[in-house]
């Protein structure tokens, strides 16, 4: 079974959708914009419930299948918001609004998600119940915790739940998944080291945070090269080091550290933040100065359960012709992890050709793909729960 003939047929529709989002991008919660144009559409077809405000600013849409032997109830999930990032395209759609840019392909997330919505209520070829998220803050909010938080699984009698995001590199069309872990955990640290600021001149009457900061991130990185296992993966990145003091002639009395750790194993998720306090402090003492270390979890790993991995790659098969079911996995986090801690289920890539990679200022979804993607989310609830 190829692409579904009336979803090829809407792509030129669907299309104008996505590139409207994309022209009017919103960030975090403050989707208001993106969620009322979602309603307006769900209503236009003629869905059988639409809930908004859900997780705060969420839409949660109900269609119901020609049937309902089983009371299966099956999820699929889009994000909506954008990033802030300052838009380099160049094109005739580009976002409108300063600083603001859909810049990690939502804008195609919720547009393949809504066609899928249209096709499913006119064919409702299925039996059980389909509910269609619409979930804001996916970038750094939370917005997937924040709907769990609101009962989405339990309001809606959810049993599995699926996702998909586009990814550069990957053939237009073409789709890979894999089971267990598929995107890393991220958590966040800062480090604030004081000492003793002083002149330049005289080091021996301060105690130079500048230089204890430095030892704490070359030491930062015996974390992974010296204490997790070779053949797991963890990253951790010190991105910025700032002084209280911009002067070339003074020792700083404050240094402030930021990073960030991300790994696909839970264990070494709660190692590293043990070994990244012992470090920061103990080095900072062997100084004569302090080290004060916060300490922010962020998005848990992304597990795909093994069966519905195995259900999400037939679907993908059935659409695209063949499916990578044993992709590597990436170390980017995303929070639809919170909805798979909840329920079982399976989240997967979609080839966006050769563009450039998310979350940069030139990249743009490609439009080749919305079909494919439409499809799937199709694929799946008439897949998992056929018509009787």
């Amino acid at each position: 079974m190829p692409v579904k003939n009336r979803l090829a047929e809407m792509q030129a529709e669907i299309t104008k959708w996505r590139r409207h989002l994309h022209a009017h991008p919103e960030l975090m919660y403050d989707v208001y914009e993106t969620a009322g144009f979602v309603v307006e559409r769900l209503k236009a077809f003629g869905v059988d419930e639409i809930t908004e405000g859900v997780g705060k600013t969420g839409v949660v849409a109900v269609i119901k299948g020609r049937s309902d032997t089983k009371g299966r109830v099956i999820g699929l999930r889009a994000d909506m918001d954008a990033l802030p990032i300052e838009e380099a395209t160049g094109l005739d759609y580009a976002s409108t609004v300063p600083g603001k840019m859909h810049a990690c392909g939502h804008d195609g997330h919720t547009s393949m998600l809504l066609g899928a919505a249209q096709y499913l209520a006119e064919t409702r070829n299925f039996d059980g119940t389909a509910v269609l998220i619409f979930q804001p803050a996916e970038e750094g909010g939370a917005g997937g915790l924040a709907m769990c938080q609101d009962g989405l699984m339990e309001r809606w009698g959810i049993q599995e739940v699926y996702g998909m995001h586009n990814m550069p590199g990957l053939p237009v069309g073409e789709f890979a998944i894999r089971p267990g872990a598929l995107l890393a955990s991220s958590d966040e640290f800062e480090i604030t080291v004081t000492g003793k600021g002083g002149h330049a001149a005289a080091p021996h009457e301060a105690v130079d945070t500048t230089l204890v900061a430095s030892h704490i991130v070359v030491s930062l990185q015996s974390v992974v090269a010296r204490t997790v296992d070779p053949i797991k993966r963890v990253v951790l990145t010190v991105g910025t080091f700032e002084t209280d003091s911009v002067a070339s002639n003074v020792i700083a009395h404050t240094v402030r550290l930021k990073g960030t750790v991300r790994t696909l194993d839970p264990e070494y998720r709660a190692i590293a933040e043990q070994r990244v306090r012992r470090i920061a402090e103990d080095t900072a003492s062997a100084f004569d100065a302090s080290a004060k270390v916060e300490w922010t979890p962020g998005y848990p790993v992304t597990v795909n359960s093994e069966a519905e991995t195995s259900y999400a790659a037939e679907a993908a098969a059935a659409v695209a012709g063949k499916v990578n079911d044993g992709t590597d996995p990436i170390m980017p986090s995303e929070d639809f992890a919170y909805m798979l801690e909840e329920r079982p289920g399976a989240y997967i890539f979609l080839g966006n050709g050769d563009t450039a990679m998310c979350h940069h200022p030139e990249y743009n979804f490609d439009d080749d793909a919305i079909p494919v993607g439409c499809s799937w989310f199709a694929e799946m609830v008439e897949r998992r729960m056929p018509a009787e």
